[in-house]
């Protein structure tokens, strides 16, 4: 990636953003990593020999405004400036549109789509002052196409795509960048988390899962370019297909049996194995 960066990361106690924030540490990088859990966070550091010099931790709660506006701030006056700022934090609770629970849809809502939406206003003041600049918003798959069993969830990465592609129609011209990446089902503790629920099989179909290695290079070698894309689908087989589905969602109907099925299998799968390893 050339020079040496300044970059802003939610999530970073676990996931995508972990790892990405050691792949940064480690080409010379500083970092202000946040997250929700401090103690996990911190936890993380240690783990990954994270280098002191260059990483700050602080606690974020992505939900809150203010809080973004004073740990944002915070940041630029460790590191003078911040170069890119990813929004990476999200929230996958799966259920039926008829079952999932009230407190469950706003935590999405919020954490999903109000989390970045402030992450990109604080972040896009800043880099609009200096004319430079870029905002990456980690979207979904989802929010490409339906997917039964998630509806609140894949309405808030609809919402997150919206957002960013809305917001880089208006600051490129000043200099600022913003990229959506759309990834398919990624291995994380997230996607973990919905192992036994049986609303999220669909997130378990197809041959393989995405790793967090595909999605640092998503989006260092394909997102981080010259000029950025306004997004970024990974793997672009399996994307395109959920753009034809969302073009045409009378079509939807006659593919989502056979991905269930091999959702549900791989869920059985995977069931079986953490069985096996207790």
């Amino acid at each position: 990636m050339g020079e040496t960066r300044h970059f802003f990361l939610t999530g970073c106690a676990s996931g995508i953003a972990k790892h990405l924030t050691g792949v940064l540490l480690g080409q010379g990088h500083s970092v202000f990593a946040t997250d929700v859990n401090l103690e996990a966070l911190e936890n993380a550091a240690r783990e990954g020999a994270w280098p002191v010099e260059r990483v700050r931790l602080r606690a974020l709660d992505v939900r809150d405004a203010d809080a973004w506006e004073n740990v944002f701030a915070e940041a630029v006056r460790e590191f003078g400036h911040i170069d890119i700022c990813m929004n990476i934090a999200g929230l996958l609770l799966a259920a039926w549109a008829t079952d999932q629970p009230i407190n469950e849809v706003h935590s999405q809502i919020d954490v999903n789509v109000k989390g970045v939406i402030f992450g990109t206003r604080v972040a896009a003041r800043h880099m609009v002052l200096r004319g430079k600049g870029h905002i990456i918003n980690i979207a979904s798959i989802a929010g490409l196409t339906p997917v039964p069993g998630m509806a609140v969830y894949a309405a808030t990465k609809y919402a997150v795509r919206a957002y960013s592609i809305s917001a880089c129609m208006e600051l490129r011209k000043k200099g600022v960048y913003v990229t959506a990446i759309c990834p398919a089902s990624v291995q994380t503790p997230m996607l973990d988390g919905q192992l036994h629920n049986d609303a999220a099989d669909l997130f378990y179909s197809g041959y393989r899962m995405l790793t967090v290695d595909e999605i640092e290079h998503a989006i260092f070698k394909r997102a981080m370019r010259r000029r950025p894309p306004y997004e970024v689908h990974v793997p672009r087989l399996k994307t395109k297909l959920a753009k034809f589905v969302d073009n045409f969602p009378a079509v939807g109907p006659i593919f989502a049996p056979l991905y269930q099925w091999s959702g549900r299998r791989r869920q059985a799968q995977r069931r079986a194995e953490e069985q096996r390893a207790k």
